[in-house]
């Protein structure tokens, strides 16, 4: 799963903003948005009893002492190596601990809300069907083949638009140097699908997704739409799925790939 959202620079800051707002209601203002992380169940909240009508400073001290427990009892019986997998799991959802599993499922639906109040927002995205390659290694590595097809996509967006854009990505040092280089390519030679890219600015621009809010919205509508084909969830997908790019009527900002001649009847499906 790979998806991009599309915004005019101009109206960056005030989306920036909203976000920013929506966050601080929840009291995780400088938190990042990991939707895996927060949309999963937190069994030490549901260990304390009248959880929910806690306050949020009595959730929290609560919480971190129902952790504390369980990381000692773990450590006692299989031993402190035990724990580190679990410490880094209680990391992860650490800035959300206050938040009730129902709260957390609102802030997630109150950022998918927004963005799909953005009438300058387009999404872009390649959901690959992992069982469509039958075990075999296919001849373009996923992640190589999603990220020509999202860009190659946004290129042709912006070449409709008669406008420029440039791409931001979460920085991973493990993949800033395969797509850097993959984007040189794509402007020296173009790709399979286009033959050049003039309305792409440079190399992506890598950023920390933990102070960059707009990134941070690409994992929420990612997630949104992972769901949707993993789970059949269409409680975030409803909202976010208009805003991929359609023209004529039909949905080509987005493709669900599950091999060649595979019938698939979900809604991205019908709409390509």
């Amino acid at each position: 799963m790979l998806l991009a959202v599309a915004l005019d620079a101009q109206n960056w800051k005030s989306r920036d903003q909203a976000i920013a707002a929506i966050k601080e209601r929840y009291g995780v203002g400088g938190a990042e948005l990991h939707a895996g992380w927060m949309a999963r169940r937190y069994a030490e909240q549901e260990l304390i009893s009248g959880f929910a009508s806690m306050s949020r400073e009595d959730r929290l001290r609560l919480a971190k002492a129902k952790r504390d427990e369980l990381m000692l009892k773990r450590a006692a019986f299989r031993g402190v190596d035990s724990i580190k997998e679990l410490r880094k799991n209680f990391a992860k959802t650490a800035p959300f601990l206050h938040l009730t599993h129902a709260e957390r499922r609102g802030l997630l639906n109150e950022v998918a809300r927004e963005v799909a109040s953005w009438p300058d927002c387009v999404l872009f995205a390649e959901c690959t069907d992992k069982s469509a390659f039958g075990g075999r290694a296919p001849a373009t590595p996923p992640f190589e083949e999603a990220f020509t097809q999202v860009v190659t996509r946004f290129h042709y967006f912006l070449t409709h638009e008669n406008d420029f854009g440039m791409l931001v990505r979460d920085r991973n040092d493990t993949v800033a140097k395969r797509l850097t280089e993959l984007m040189r390519r794509f402007h020296a030679e173009g790709n399979r699908y286009t033959s050049q890219i003039p309305w792409l600015i440079e190399t992506p621009l890598f950023v920390d997704s933990t102070l960059t809010s707009m990134v941070q919205v690409a994992d929420v509508c990612a997630y949104a739409l992972r769901r949707y084909f993993d789970n059949g969830e269409t409680e975030l997908f409803d909202l976010v799925y208009p805003k991929i790019r359609r023209r004529n009527g039909r949905c080509v900002g987005g493709r669900h790939y599950r091999g060649r001649n595979r019938q698939c009847e979900c809604r991205m499906c019908a709409d390509h």
